[in-house]
C-alpha cells in the first residue's frame, strides 16, 4: 500500500549505488516530502542534492499513463497479447537467440529476477543485458578472475577505519557525495590520508593530500610499480601469500612494466609507492574511471593484486572497493541479469548450476553459453539477428557507444518494446509497444547497494493511470506465452522469497551469494525488512569477505594475474588529436529523465560543456563561452567550451547527460566507438579519440520562458527553471525576423510584444508579456550573449518591464548561479556574504548561509570563491 499524507515510508534513494537510507512523506496531493532516514546505515541521514530534490521531479507532467501500439493507445491485454505473441512467434521460427532483453540498473531486484528467469529459463536464451554493463561490468570480472566470484570483500565502515584511501578513477565528491563525507569526515576525525589517482583535476581533489594526474589508461602501470615496490620494500604478506595463486607471474609483469607512461614524475610515483606501503589499512575506492575501458578487467586485477599481495583484504579499514554507480547494479548482479551470468553468482556454463537452477525453476530450456553483450546485443538488433529486443528503463539510443548507430538498430528491429515512465525519451521515441511502468515511489521491491546492504523501496504513491510494477508487466507477459504456473506471482514478496530460496543452491555450492536466510520472510517480514548485509545464511551472517584467506575458486585460493598496460583501442593521430574523457556532474544523472524535472539542479550546469585546456583553447582560437565542434568517426557534437586546467593538454572531458530531448547536438555517445574490453565487454567511454574545432555560428542565443520550449536551432540546449525554462542557441542562417522565430519558440500567439534593437552591433532582444509580465524573452547577438542568466530565469511570470536590460535592476536580487544545489544557494549570494561578513572559510559561509553543509560537494566552489576574494584583496 501507498503511504498516506502525514505517515512516513521508509524507502530507498534511486539514484547511485551508495544506496541512502530515504524517509518520504505523502502530502495528500500526489507530492512527497523527503529527508534522509538517520537509521539507514549507508548515510545516516545525510543525501546529496540529489536526494533532496527528489520531491521536485514527481508530477504527472510527461508520464506515460496507458500502453501504446505504434503511437496508439490500447488496453493492456491487448499489448501484452501482442508482445507474447511476437516473441514467441520469433522463437519458434528463428530460434530462441532471435530475442533479446535489455535491463537497467534501476530496476528493482524483484523485477530483475522476473526478467532472467523468463529468458534464460523459459525463453531459452541468455541475450539479456543491462546498462550495468556500461558501468560496472570490469569490476564484475576483475573479481571473478582473483577471487572466484563477484565478491565486494569490504564494507562502507572500512572508509572510516581506513588510515589511507585511494580514488582511483572515481570523483566520489560529485559521484557519491555521502560516501565522500564519510570519508573527510574521518580525515577530519583520524587523520586519513586521501589520494586521488585521476588524469583530470575534479572535486575529490579538494582536501586530497596528493593527486596523482596520471595519463588516460595508464592504471595498469601504476599499480605495477606499486606490485614491484611492495615486493622491493618486503612488504608482501607471506602468511597471506599461501592462500594466492599467481604471485610469480604478476611480479613479473610489474617488474617488466614501463611505469613512464603514466606521464608520472619519478618522484610521484615513489612518494605514491611510499606512502601505499609504509600504510597498513588502505582501501582503494574504484569506479568507472577504471571499469570504462578497453583493459578495464586488468585495470582491477592490477589494483586486487596489490591487496592479495600484502594481505590487505577483508580486514577492518583495508580491502579493494568498486563503488557502483546505479541503485541496483548489484541486485541485478545478483539475480544473473548480465548475459555471461546465471543467477545468485552461479555461472552459465557451469552444468551443475545450470541443472540445478533449471531444476528449481521447472524450466524448459537453459542456454549454455554467454548470451550477447550490450554492444552485440545492439549490433544483432541492427543486423537482422534479433528480431524481438524489450528494452526496460533504460535509454541506450543515447547512452550507448556508437549512440547513432544504435538508434538506427532499435528502428530498425523487426519489433521493440520499451517499458518506462515516459514516452519522451530518444530510445521509447523508437519502440513499436510502449508499456507504462511504475516510478520510484510507486513501487514494492529491494535493492542493493556499493557494500552488499538490501534495502527496501517502498511505495508511497500510487501508480498513475494504467502504470504497472515491472516484475507484474514481465509475469504476465510470461504467462501469455505459456507459462503461467511458473510466473504465477501475486506480490514481490514472493519473488523476493524464490530468489532468496534459489540463493540457497548457491550456498550450497559454497558460493558467496546466499540469502537462504530470508526465504521464509511473510508478508509481513517483509514489509518490514530492515536494510541487512548478505550474505544471510545459516553459517554466515553479513560481515566482510576474505580476511580468512578463504576464496571461493575450486582449490579455495585467490589469484594474482599478470597483467601489462595496453594504450586504449583507439590512438590519437593528426585526424582525431584529442582523448575524450566522459563522466558526471554533480547534480545531473544520467540522461535527466528524472533530475531533468527539478529546476535546483539545472542551476548548477545548466548547458553541456567540454572542459578544454587553456593551451589548446589558444591554439585553436578558442575564448570563453566560445561553441566546440567534436568529431569523431562515428559522429559529431557541439557543446560549450569551458577552458580550464583541471584537464591536461589533449584531452578533453565532457558530461553525458543530454539527450535529443534536451540539447540533441550534445549526445555525447555518438562519438564513443564500440570498442570493448575482451574480458567483460564493458566499452571504453573514457577513451575516444575526436577533433575538436571552434564553431562559429551566424547567431549566438538566450532564452527564458514559463511554458516548454523546443527551439529550431542547429545548437540548443534546454533546462528547467522555477519559473519555467531557458535555453541555449545557435544557428548558421542569419535571422530575418525575429518577432515570427520568437512566436515559433515561445508559442505565445496573444502576447504582446516588445523589442530592443541595435543594429550597429547585430543585438536584438525580445520579450513577449501577458496581462504586465513577462512570459517570455529572446536575447540575440552575433557572439556568445552576454545577460545575467540567472536572474532573467526567475523573471517569468514577474513584473519586469526592464528584462531586455538583461541585467538586475537596482533593488532586484540576482542570487547568479546556483552554488549550493542543496540550499538553492547562488554565487552572488556567497560573495555578498564573504564580503559584507568577512567570512574567510568555507565553515564561515556554511554557518551563515548553510551552503556546503549537506553533502559537501559544493566546498571546492565555495572555496574558489574565497580565494577569489583573497586574491583580489591581495592585488589591492
Amino acid at each position: 500500500m501507498a503511504g498516506t499524507a502525514c505517515q512516513e515510508v521508509r524507502s530507498t534513494c534511486p539514484y547511485c549505488g551508495t544506496g541512502c537510507g530515504v524517509l518520504l512523506r505523502p502530502d495528500g496531493q500526489g507530492g512527497l516530502g523527503v529527508r534522509g532516514d538517520p537509521e539507514h546505515p549507508a548515510n545516516r541521514g545525510r543525501l546529496c542534492s540529489k536526494g533532496l530534490a527528489l520531491g521536485e521531479t514527481l508530477g504527472l507532467e510527461g508520464r506515460l499513463l496507458a500502453p501504446r501500439v505504434q503511437g496508439r493507445e490500447t488496453d493492456w491485454d491487448s499489448a501484452l497479447d501482442l508482445v507474447a505473441a511476437r516473441f514467441r512467434q520469433a522463437v519458434e521460427q528463428h530460434g530462441p537467440d532471435s530475442v533479446g532483453f535489455y535491463l537497467s540498473g534501476q530496476m528493482l531486484t524483484e523485477d530483475y529476477y522476473v526478467a532472467n528467469k523468463l529468458m534464460k529459463g523459459f525463453l531459452g536464451s541468455a541475450n539479456i543485458d543491462t546498462n550495468s554493463r556500461l558501468c560496472m561490468a570490469s569490476a564484475v570480472a576483475g573479481h571473478k578472475r582473483a577471487f572466484g566470484t563477484d565478491t565486494v570483500p569490504g564494507t562502507y565502515e572500512d572508509l572510516e577505519a581506513a588510515e589511507l584511501i585511494v580514488l582511483v578513477g572515481s570523483n566520489l565528491a560529485w559521484c557519491h557525495p555521502v560516501l565522500h563525507q564519510r570519508i573527510l569526515a574521518a580525515r577530519k576525525a583520524r587523520g586519513t590520508k586521501l589520494v586521488v589517482i585521476d588524469p583530470r583535476r575534479t572535486a575529490s581533489c579538494d582536501q586530497a593530500d596528493m593527486h596523482l594526474k596520471l595519463r588516460a589508461g595508464s592504471d595498469v602501470a601504476l599499480f605495477n610499480r606499486l606490485l614491484a615496490a611492495l615486493r622491493e620494500g618486503g612488504a608482501l604478506d607471506a602468511d597471506y601469500l599461501q592462500h594466492v595463486e599467481g604471485l610469480g607471474g604478476a611480479l613479473d609483469a610489474a617488474a617488466a612494466e614501463d611505469a613512464s607512461v603514466t606521464g608520472l614524475s619519478e618522484g610521484e610515483l615513489k612518494a605514491f609507492c611510499d606512502l601505499w606501503m609504509r600504510t597498513e589499512k588502505v582501501v582503494t575506492v574504484f569506479s568507472q574511471g577504471v571499469n570504462q575501458s578497453t583493459s578495464g578487467a586488468d585495470k582491477v586485477n592490477a589494483i586486487l593484486n596489490c591487496h592479495l599481495a600484502t594481505g590487505r583484504i577483508g580486514k577492518p579499514g583495508c580491502g579493494p572497493f568498486s563503488v557502483t554507480g546505479q541503485p541496483n547494479a548489484m541486485g541485478g548482479r545478483e539475480v544473473g541479469g548480465l548475459a555471461n551470468m546465471l543467477a545468485c553468482h552461479m555461472d552459465l556454463e557451469n552444468s551443475r548450476h545450470r541443472d540445478a537452477v533449471q531444476a528449481f525453476w521447472g524450466a524448459p530450456a537453459m542456454p549454455d553459453r554467454a548470451g550477447l553483450k550490450a554492444v552485440d546485443l545492439f549490433r544483432a538488433a541492427g543486423d537482422g539477428r534479433l528480431k524481438a529486443l524489450w528494452i526496460i528503463h533504460t535509454n541506450p539510443a543515447v547512452t550507448m557507444p556508437e549512440a547513432d548507430t544504435v538508434s538506427a538498430a532499435i528502428k530498425a528491429c523487426e519489433f521493440t518494446v520499451v517499458s518506462d515512465i515516459t514516452a519522451a525519451t530518444d530510445t521509447a521515441r523508437l519502440a513499436d509497444v510502449l508499456l507504462p511502468a511504475a516510478a520510484w515511489a510507486e513501487k514494492h521491491g529491494t535493492v542493493t547497494n556499493s557494500d552488499r546492504t538490501i534495502s527496501r523501496q517502498r511505495a508511497a504513491l500510487p501508480p498513475p493511470g494504467e502504470a504497472r510494477a515491472d516484475w507484474d508487466i514481465l509475469a504476465d507477459a510470461a504467462r501469455r506465452m505459456g507459462w503461467g504456473a511458473a510466473f504465477d506471482y501475486q506480490s514481490p514478496a514472493q519473488i523476493f522469497r524464490e530468489h532468496a530460496a534459489l540463493s540457497g543452491l548457491a550456498g550450497s555450492f559454497g558460493l558467496d551469494f546466499d540469502i537462504s536466510g530470508l526465504s521464509c520472510l511473510s508478508g509481513a517480514g517483509y514489509d518490514g525488512l530492515a536494510p541487512v548485509r548478505w550474505p544471510v545464511s545459516r553459517s554466515r551472517q553479513g560481515g566482510r569477505f576474505f580476511a580468512d584467506g578463504q576464496f571461493f575458486h575450486p582449490d579455495g585460493k585467490a589469484r594474482m594475474l599478470p597483467v601489462r598496460w595496453r594504450p586504449p583501442a583507439a590512438a590519437q593521430d593528426r585526424r582525431y588529436p584529442f582523448r575524450l574523457n566522459t563522466g558526471r556532474i554533480r547534480d545531473q544523472w544520467h540522461t535527466m529523465t528524472r533530475t531533468g524535472k527539478a529546476p535546483r539542479l539545472s542551476g548548477h550546469l545548466a548547458e553541456p560543456f567540454a572542459d578544454i585546456h587553456p593551451e589548446d583553447a589558444r591554439r585553436l582560437g578558442v575564448q570563453p563561452a566560445d561553441l566546440l565542434r567534436l568529431s569523431s568517426p562515428h559522429g559529431q557534437a557541439i557543446l560549450r567550451a569551458r577552458i580550464t586546467a583541471d584537464v591536461q593538454p589533449g584531452d578533453l572531458f565532457v558530461p553525458i547527460h543530454w539527450t535529443g530531448e534536451t540539447a540533441p547536438s550534445a549526445r555525447i555517445d555518438t562519438l564513443v566507438a564500440g570498442a570493448v574490453d575482451p574480458v567483460s565487454g564493458q566499452p571504453e567511454s573514457k577513451a575516444a579519440v575526436v577533433a575538436a574545432e571552434r564553431w562559429q555560428p551566424a547567431w549566438y542565443g538566450f532564452a527564458v520562458s514559463s511554458q516548454p520550449m523546443r527551439p529550431r536551432a542547429e545548437y540548443w540546449a534546454v533546462a528547467r527553471t522555477g519559473t519555467g525554462y531557458r535555453a541555449e542557441l545557435a544557428g548558421l542562417a542569419p535571422l530575418a525576423d525575429l518577432e515570427s522565430v520568437a512566436r515559433d519558440l515561445f508559442a505565445l500567439p496573444e502576447a504582446d510584444v516588445q523589442v530592443m534593437t541595435d543594429r550597429r552591433r547585430g543585438i536584438a532582444r525580445l520579450a513577449l508579456f501577458q496581462e504586465g509580465k513577462v512570459m517570455a524573452a529572446l536575447f540575440t547577438a552575433p557572439e556568445p550573449v552576454a545577460v545575467r542568466r540567472d536572474y532573467l530565469a526567475g523573471l517569468p511570470g514577474s513584473f519586469a518591464p526592464d528584462v531586455l536590460t538583461g541585467f538586475a535592476a537596482a533593488g532586484r536580487p540576482d542570487p547568479g548561479p546556483v552554488v549550493c544545489a542543496c540550499f538553492s544557494v547562488g554565487a552572488n549570494t556567497i560573495v555578498h556574504a564573504i564580503e559584507s561578513g568577512g567570512l574567510v572559510s568555507v565553515e564561515e559561509v556554511g554557518a551563515a548561509l548553510q551552503s556546503g553543509t549537506n553533502c559537501g560537494s559544493c566546498r571546492p566552489d565555495i572555496a574558489e570563491l574565497l580565494a577569489r576574494r583573497t586574491f583580489r584583496q591581495a592585488a589591492e
